[in-house]
């Protein structure tokens, strides 16, 4: 949508850096090293000069000369990244009408376009009439109601009303638009899903009290840096100082219930949810069915599993030792199979010997075996030699 140039104003001669905005995800740290370099990009403080930016909304160039925070122009074309025409229109119509150039103001702004009706094509006014309507009714009424309106008609009364605003982006009528305080500067964004994410969480500091109003909405997987610029803009100080609740998921309920939100480091929350985002439906299956096997009961046990499902054998739809010799007999390629022979076959003698073998495990979503060189308690462990000494010890 936009590039921005940043500077440090204490020391112009040191270089400026360009930033692309809304900052991809897989960018982000990278451009924070980049400001790093100059000595800005802190997480709550405006300490970026705006020396340019060049985006579609021209209304935006009062910036330039400004003082900024990174991650407030970051969230500020967030938002803008969503916005159909008419908000587009009203965003920039209210910027030029209120001289609007403040950080906090214009982030509150994105909240309340939906409100504002602009005209910047005349001969569209049936259009921009029914949508006049439909924000009369609180923005919800049936199509069928909308459709029978005469735009033209109830643009005509609100032309006549005189409140229209004339500016470079189109004609304002704010229909009693409010600026309301979402966002407090340097303080926690107020929610909103902007990219596709693995888990929604919420946290808070522990000194707060649970009903507190200061708490960040997290879309993981989130890069590092980024991460830590949130838990900063919370208030938290320590790590362990982070109160965490789970809001939503795209995993299979299997998989979520084998985390204790109550117990999990956010950081290794975070790692799972970078090594989910990568995975396909088919490993998804697979991974649920190796949960119902294994019992992980963390966010590190389940990204040691996420990580190594190569270890894993698993057949889908197969319940039974009959069901599994039957499949390696018949179509697993390792036999050749012939069919004038099917009723010599002992499908479930194989089976029950391949399964004691491999150690396998029948559950509701198939067949799954494990073959790493590393025990399951080992491979599961964070202290792999730990894990090997205490299963020594049951051996004994």
């Amino acid at each position: 949508m936009a590039t921005v140039v940043l500077s440090n104003h204490k020391f112009p001669e040191d270089g400026q850096v360009s930033v692309p905005l809304p900052i991809p995800a897989e960018e982000y740290d990278h451009c924070m090293e980049l400001l790093d370099l100059l000595g800005i990009g802190h997480a709550t403080q405006l300490d970026c000069k705006v020396d340019g930016i060049d985006s579609e909304y021209p209304a935006l160039e009062r910036l330039e000369g400004k003082m900024v925070n990174l991650d407030e122009l970051d969230y500020l074309f967030q938002r803008l990244d969503s916005f159909d025409d008419n908000e587009k229109a009203a965003f920039q119509c209210v910027v030029h009408d209120r001289d609007i150039s403040d950080m906090t103001d214009l982030i509150n702004l994105t909240f309340c376009c939906d409100m504002p009706i602009i005209i910047t094509d005349f001969s569209k006014l049936n259009a921009i009439g029914r949508r006049q309507y439909l924000i009369s009714q609180g923005g919800c009424a049936p199509v069928k109601d909308v459709e029978m309106q005469d735009g033209h008609a109830v643009m005509e009364r609100l032309i006549r009303s005189g409140e229209g605003k004339v500016t470079p982006y189109g004609v304002l009528y704010e229909n009693g638009m409010e600026l309301t305080p979402h966002y407090h500067q340097g303080g926690v964004f107020p929610k909103y899903r902007y990219r596709e994410r693995v888990m929604e969480v919420e946290i808070s500091d522990c000194a707060e009290p649970e009903d507190t109003l200061a708490v960040s909405s997290l879309q993981l997987p989130m890069s590092r840096k980024q991460l830590e610029h949130i838990v900063e803009r919370t208030g938290i100080q320590d790590a362990e100082d982070i109160r965490l609740w789970f809001v939503d998921s795209i995993l299979p309920d299997e998989i979520e219930a084998a985390l204790s939100f109550e117990d999990e480091s956010l950081e290794e929350l975070n790692k799972l949810c970078a090594v989910l985002a990568e995975m396909k439906d088919n490993d998804f299956k697979k991974l649920t069915a190796v949960v119902e096997y294994t019992r992980p009961d963390s966010a590190f046990q389940l990204r040691q599993l996420s990580e190594n499902l190569e270890l894993f054998e698993f057949f889908p739809g197969i319940r039974t030792p009959e069901e599994y010799g039957k499949y390696m007999i018949r179509e697993s390629g390792h036999y050749e199979y012939d069919e004038n022979l099917d009723d010599y076959y002992d499908y479930a003698g194989y089976g029950e010997k391949r399964v004691e073998q491999e150690t396998g495990e029948f559950n509701i979503f198939g067949y799954v075996s494990y073959h790493g060189t590393l025990s399951l308690d080992e491979l599961m462990s964070e202290d792999p030699a730990e894990a090997h000494e205490m299963e020594m010890e049951g051996m004994l």
